[in-house]
C-alpha cells in the first residue's frame, strides 16, 4: 500500500507540473487516502504541499493556504518536507502580494535545502525581488537557480529561470536583453504545454507593451487570457487581464476601464487583495484618461493598500496620478519627490505631473521645462536601441510631455521656442544611428518563408496565421537584437538653421500639432515667425482625401472624369490654403523643406497648388536635414527591378534606365528579392516598379511584389549599403502608419533610416502611365546631377502632370 501511495503522488505531481489539474486532483486525493492508511506522515505533508499548489492554480488560495499550514503543524514530517511546506507558503503568499511573508517563507526554504528543491525556491523568492525591485538580488537567486537546474540537467527549469533573467531585464528597461532572454527559452518552455507557453507569452507581451507594441500585446495577451481559461486557472486569467488593462491604457482608456475591473473582481474572489488593487489602480488611471478626476480618497486608499503590499513604485504611481487629477481640479497636492533609482516610466509620470502643475499655473517657461527633463530622460533611454521600430515605438512613453512642451512652447508665440520643441518632437527617434547588422543566414531564411506564405496566403489575412505570427515574431526580434546603436545625431537650434539657408534660396516649415492646435513656424535666412493655421478646416478639407485621389487615379475618363477632377481640384484648394496660404508671402519662390506631425503623414503636398513646381523635401526633422545636406548627391550608377503583374513597369524602367550611362536593370524572373538587395547595395540610385503594399498594424511588413515574393522592410537590414536615392514607384508604399504623437512609420522611413537620403513615393495611388511619364523625365534631371527634390519638381513642370510623388528626406 505504501508503494501505491508513493506511486499516486508521483503521478499526482506529474498531472500537476504538465497543468492537468482536475486529474491531479483525483490522483493526490487518492495518495493522500493511501498514506493516511498506512502512517506515513512525512507522504502525507508532501502531498499536502503539492495539493496545495493545484488548489491555487485553479482558485482556491485560502484552502491552499490553510492545507500547507496544517500540513506544517502535524508531527511526523521530515526536515526536508517542512522546508519544501514553507517554500510552498512562500509561493501562495507571493501570489496574494504578502510580501515580507512570502521572504520570510522562502528564505526558511532555501536554509534548509539542496538540489533542485533549493533552486525551485531561489526561483520562486526571485519573484519577491521583482515585484519589489531589488534587481541585484533578484538576479543572484536566479543566476544560482539556473546553475543548479544545469547540473541536474533539467533543461526546462533553467529555461525558466533564464526567462525569468529575461523579465528582470525588463524592469530594468533593458527591452533588448529581456527579449533576447525570453526567445531563447521560449522553444524549451513552450514544448511543454500550450499552458507553459501561455505563461512565456505572458510576459512577453509586456516586454511588447513597454515597446509601444501595443496591438501586437494585446493581441498575444488575449491569447492567453483565453488558455489560462480553458485551464480553469483563475488567478494566471486575471493576471493576464491586468496586463491586457496596462496596455490599453495607452490607447483605448474605456476599455482598459472595463478589463481592470473585470480583473479586480476575479483578484477578490481568489483573495488576491494586492493584485486586486494593482488593477484598481488603473481602472483610477483610465476615469483620469477619460477626463473623469476620482476623488482624491480614492487614489489615497489605494496608494495605501499597495504600499501596505510592498508594492512601493505602483504606490507611487497612484499618488503621482493624484497630483494629476488635483491639478485638473485647480486643487494643491503634495511635492513629487522619487528615488533616483526609480523606474523610466515612472520618473517620466513625474515629468508630465510637474509639466501640467507648472501649466495650470501659467509657469510656461517652468513646464517646457519640466516636459523637456522627461523627454532628455526617454533620449537617453532610446539611446540604447538601434532599431527602427523600436526606437519609434518608445516615443509611447513620451507622448503626453511632447503635447505638454508643444503646448506650453506654442503659448509663447517664440519661434525659437516653438522650434526647439518641433525638433525634440521629430528629433526623438532620429538622434540614433544605427549599426547595421551582420548577415545571418536564418534570419534571411525567416524572411524567405514569409515571402512564400504571403503569396499562398493571398486574399486572407496572412498576419492571422500561426505560422505567419511565429516567423513575424523572430525577424522582430533578430532586428531588435542584432541593430545596434551608432553615433547620436546632434539637435540644431533655430539660428543654426538660418545658418543653413544662408543663400536665402529654402524656407524652412515646422508644422506643429499641440494636440488642439496647428502652428507653421516659417523661416527664412532672414527671418522667422509663427503662423497660426485653422485646425479644423485643415481636418475638414483632409476627411476622405485618401478615398477621393484613389477614385481620381481610377477613373479618368467617361462622363465622371471631369466631376472626380473637379471635386479633387477643389480639395486640393482648400488644403492649400489652409495649411498654406497663411504662409506664402514669407515662403515667396523659394524652394521648401518640411517637417510634418503624424497627423499630416498623407498629406499630398506635391498636389497643392502653392507647391507645383517647387522643389521640396519633408525631412524627418530639420536637424537631420541640415546634417546631412552638406554631402553632395553624387550620383553615378542606377539600378532598376520591375515586379510582376504591372503591365508598363518594363517599359518605365527600361526609359528610365536608357539616360544612365552606367544602369542595371532586372526584370521578370530575374527581379527576385535577393538580386535587388544585392542590386541595391552596389548603386547610387535604386528604381523599383512594383506592386506595393503598406502594411498598418507593422509597417515594417511592408513589401514590394517581386518574382519571388514581398521585399520586406525588414529585408533592407540585410543591404550592407543603401543607395544614395531611392525611387519607389508602387503604390500605398508612400503611405506610412502613425505610431505615438509626431512618430509615422512606413516604408520610406525604412529606407532613411538605413542611411538613404532621399526617397520618392508617392503616399496615394498614381496611373501607371504617369507614374511612367513622370518618373522616366525625373531620371533625366537626376542623371544630369540635379539634387532628387530639383528633378522631380523639373520633372513635374517638363511633363505637366499633377502627382502625388514627393521627395522625402535630404532633398537638395
Amino acid at each position: 500500500m505504501g508503494n501505491s501511495a508513493r506511486e499516486l503522488y508521483e503521478r499526482g505531481r506529474a498531472a500537476s507540473n504538465a497543468q492537468r489539474y482536475p486529474e491531479a486532483r483525483r490522483l493526490l486525493g487518492r495518495a493522500a487516502a493511501a498514506a493516511a492508511e498506512v502512517g506515513d506522515a512525512d507522504l502525507r505533508a508532501r502531498i499536502a504541499g503539492t495539493t496545495a499548489y493545484v488548489l491555487a492554480q485553479t482558485g482556491e488560495p485560502a484552502r491552499a493556504e490553510a492545507l500547507c499550514r496544517e500540513a506544517l503543524e502535524q508531527d511526523g514530517a521530515g526536515e526536508e518536507t517542512r522546508a519544501i511546506l514553507a517554500g510552498q507558503l512562500g509561493v501562495l503568499f507571493t501570489r496574494a502580494g504578502r510580501l515580507d511573508e512570502a521572504e520570510t517563507m522562502l528564505t526558511r526554504a532555501i536554509d534548509r535545502l539542496t538540489g533542485t528543491a533549493l533552486a525551485n525556491c531561489l526561483l520562486n523568492r526571485s519573484v519577491v525581488h521583482m515585484h519589489r525591485r531589488a534587481f541585484d538580488a533578484c538576479t543572484e537567486d536566479l543566476e544560482r537557480a539556473v546553475a543548479i537546474y544545469e547540473d541536474a540537467g533539467e533543461e526546462a527549469a533553467a529555461a525558466e529561470a533564464r526567462h525569468n533573467l529575461g523579465y528582470t531585464a525588463l524592469l530594468r528597461g533593458d527591452l533588448v536583453e529581456a527579449l533576447e532572454l525570453m526567445a531563447q527559452s521560449r522553444p524549451v518552455i513552450a514544448a511543454l504545454s500550450p499552458v507553459n507557453a501561455a505563461m512565456s507569452d505572458l510576459d512577453r507581451a509586456e516586454v511588447l507593451r513597454d515597446a509601444g507594441l501595443v496591438d501586437e500585446a494585446e493581441h498575444l495577451l488575449e491569447d492567453v487570457a483565453t488558455t489560462f481559461g480553458a485551464a480553469r486557472m483563475r488567478q494566471a486569467r486575471a493576471e493576464a487581464e491586468y496586463h491586457l488593462a496596462r496596455s490599453l491604457l495607452q490607447h483605448d482608456p474605456r476599455r482598459a476601464r472595463q478589463v481592470a475591473k473585470a480583473a479586480a473582481r476575479r483578484f477578490r474572489a481568489l483573495g488576491a487583495h494586492s493584485w486586486a488593487a494593482r488593477s484598481d489602480a488603473i481602472r483610477l488611471d483610465a476615469e483620469l484618461d477619460t477626463g473623469a478626476a476620482p476623488p482624491a480618497e480614492d487614489f489615497a486608499a489605494n496608494a495605501a493598500e499597495l504600499r501596505r503590499a510592498g508594492f512601493t513604485n505602483e504606490a507611487t504611481a497612484v499618488r503621482l496620478s493624484a497630483a494629476l487629477a488635483a491639478t485638473r481640479r485647480d486643487e494643491p497636492s503634495p511635492a513629487i519627490r522619487l528615488a533616483d533609482d526609480a523606474p523610466v516610466p515612472l520618473r517620466l509620470r513625474a515629468a508630465e505631473v510637474r509639466a501640467a502643475r507648472a501649466r495650470s499655473r501659467s509657469q510656461r517657461a517652468k513646464a517646457r521645462r519640466h516636459a523637456a527633463d522627461g523627454l532628455d530622460l526617454l533620449a537617453d533611454w532610446q539611446q540604447s536601441f538601434g532599431a527602427l521600430d523600436l526606437q519609434a515605438s518608445l516615443a509611447m512613453h513620451g507622448t503626453n510631455l511632447v503635447f505638454a512642451g508643444l503646448s506650453a512652447a506654442g503659448e509663447s508665440r517664440d519661434p525659437e521656442v516653438l522650434f526647439d520643441w518641433s525638433e525634440r518632437a521629430r528629433h526623438l527617434s532620429q538622434q540614433v544611428a544605427p549599426v547595421r547588422p551582420p548577415h545571418d543566414s536564418e534570419h534571411a531564411a525567416d524572411l524567405g518563408e514569409l515571402r512564400m506564405l504571403r503569396t499562398e496566403l493571398t486574399g486572407q489575412d496572412w498576419s492571422t496565421h500561426q505560422r505567419v505570427r511565429l516567423l513575424r515574431d523572430r525577424v522582430r526580434e533578430h532586428q531588435w537584437t542584432s541593430t545596434g546603436a551608432g553615433d547620436t545625431r546632434p539637435r540644431i537650434a533655430l539660428a543654426a538653421l538660418q545658418r543653413e539657408l544662408g543663400d536665402d534660396a529654402t524656407a524652412a516649415l515646422c508644422f506643429v500639432y499641440t494636440g488642439d492646435t496647428m502652428l507653421c513656424v516659417v523661416t527664412t535666412a532672414s527671418s522667422s515667425a509663427i503662423v497660426s493655421l485653422d485646425h479644423a478646416a485643415i481636418m475638414h478639407a483632409a476627411d476622405g482625401l485618401r478615398a477621393d485621389l484613389d477614385v481620381s487615379a481610377s477613373i479618368r475618363s467617361g462622363p465622371m472624369a471631369g466631376i472626380v477632377a473637379r471635386a479633387l481640384d477643389d480639395r486640393m484648394r482648400r488644403l492649400d490654403d489652409a495649411l498654406l496660404g497663411p504662409a506664402r508671402t514669407l515662403i515667396g519662390d523659394r524652394r521648401v523643406v518640411l517637417t510634418v506631425p503624424g497627423i499630416l503623414a498623407g498629406i499630398p503636398w506635391a498636389m497643392l497648388p502653392t507647391m507645383a513646381g517647387r522643389p521640396f523635401t519633408l525631412a524627418t526633422s530639420m536637424s537631420r536635414w541640415a546634417h546631412e545636406r552638406h554631402a553632395a548627391h553624387d550620383l553615378r550608377s542606377a539600378g532598376f527591378a520591375a515586379g510582376p503583374r504591372v503591365p508598363r513597369a518594363g517599359d518605365e524602367v527600361s526609359a528610365a534606365a536608357s539616360v544612365w550611362e552606367s544602369a542595371t536593370v532586372l526584370t521578370g524572373a530575374s527581379a527576385r528579392v535577393d538580386a535587388v538587395t544585392g542590386l541595391a547595395a552596389q548603386v547610387d540610385v535604386l528604381h523599383i516598379a512594383a506592386h506595393g503594399r503598406h502594411t498598418a498594424d507593422n509597417p515594417l511588413f511592408a513589401g514590394f511584389e517581386l518574382a519571388d515574393g514581398a521585399l520586406f522592410g525588414y529585408d533592407i537590414d540585410l543591404i550592407p549599403r543603401v543607395p544614395d536615392t531611392v525611387v519607389l514607384s508602387a503604390c500605398e508604399l508612400g503611405r506610412s502608419s502613425v505610431r505615438w504623437g509626431e512618430e509615422a512609420l512606413g516604408m520610406t522611413r525604412v529606407w532613411l533610416h538605413a542611411g538613404t537620403r532621399s526617397v520618392i513615393a508617392a503616399p496615394a495611388l498614381v496611373p501607371d502611365d504617369e507614374a511612367s511619364a513622370l518618373l522616366s523625365a525625373l531620371h533625366t534631371g537626376l542623371s544630369a546631377g540635379e539634387p532628387p527634390a530639383a528633378a522631380l519638381a523639373a520633372a513635374s513642370a517638363q511633363t505637366g502632370l499633377r502627382t502625388p510623388f514627393q521627395c522625402h528626406g535630404t532633398g537638395f
